[in-house]
């Protein structure tokens, strides 16, 4: 199929007649129908069943269209990278990106330290998952991005800023004065009490899970939640452990709950990461220095 064929395809499945594809890709209906038979014609089976003015696609055009929509969609990515590149001299308001644990207690921190010394530079900040930092990073729809674990990916450049840990976090209650008094636990020490379980697609989940096979420990995983501010809420209120990065324990309301180191090591580095291709600007490296230093500096105040 040419491109011509699958633009009136796809217009056709969107509108399920040849008048409305005509309006919708602003061309006569005639043409509709002329490019849709030469693509039948170049296919060598039908696309649609033609009844009563209306248009229902074969099996065989079902079953193209998704991998249609997706052709669609990169399309659309492209167009759109097409013009961040076109205005992107232009832009000069810092735009970050960040998962949501990086932005509770690190980035108002790094904020201020750039603030120190450019006061004027205009910030936009979104809080994101990973996949979806990786996406708009690539499409240049922003400038830098933070968050946890490497990433390979051709068109982003990244840099290593700290190792983080995870931690545990518990609430006051929960585990024993003997553990308190040790001031970390071992996963095996959890085996009897809940435990707020991480996403497995989360790259800290994988991580915690890996640790939880090699130390042949099964924990119990009472609530499983996407962030580990939700996990830490659920510990504030009683519900079960959390076993959080570093940075995220940095919220606890000791208060509440009892924050101890966990065994074994489970690191949890923090990446910045860049579009690949250009360098970045001063703004963007003055920031991620100061965004280094807050992560630094949550680390001693833990």
């Amino acid at each position: 199929m040419r491109l011509r064929h699958i633009e009136v395809f796809n217009a056709v499945m969107l509108t399920g007649s040849v008048s409305g594809a005509a309006r919708l890709i602003n061309v006569t209906q005639p043409a509709v129908s002329r490019i849709l038979q030469h693509a039948e014609l170049q296919l060598g089976f039908a696309l649609f069943q033609r009844s009563k003015g209306r248009l229902t696609p074969t099996p065989e055009a079902l079953t193209l269209y998704p991998h249609i929509e997706r052709l669609f969609a990169q399309l659309d990515e492209v167009q759109r990278l097409a013009a961040n590149l076109k205005s992107g001299d232009g832009v000069r308001e810092l735009r970050i990106l960040t998962v949501l644990a990086l932005s509770y207690e690190i980035l108002p921190h790094a904020i201020k330290l750039f603030r120190v010394k450019h006061p004027d530079v205009p910030i936009s900040v979104r809080a994101l998952h990973s996949p979806q930092i990786v996406s708009a990073l690539a499409l240049q729809e922003a400038d830098v991005g933070f968050m946890f674990s490497p990433v390979s990916h051709s068109a982003l450049a990244q840099e290593h800023l700290a190792d983080g840990r995870m931690v545990c976090i518990a609430p006051k209650g929960l585990l024993s004065a003997r553990l308190l008094k040790r001031g970390n636990v071992t996963l095996a020490d959890l085996t009897k009490v809940p435990v707020i379980g991480l996403d497995v697609h989360d790259p800290v989940g994988r991580s915690l899970n890996q640790a939880c096979r090699e130390a042949d420990v099964g924990l119990n995983f009472a609530i499983t939640v996407q962030t580990y501010h939700s996990a830490l809420a659920l510990a504030h209120h009683g519900l079960g452990v959390a076993l959080v990065d570093s940075c995220t324990a940095a919220s606890a309301d000791t208060a509440r709950v009892d924050v101890l180191g966990l065994e074994p090591l489970i690191e949890v580095p923090i990446k910045a990461l860049m579009p690949a291709g250009k360098p970045a600007s001063v703004a963007v490296r003055a920031f991620v220095r100061c965004f280094q230093q807050a992560v630094a500096y949550a680390a001693k105040a833990g």
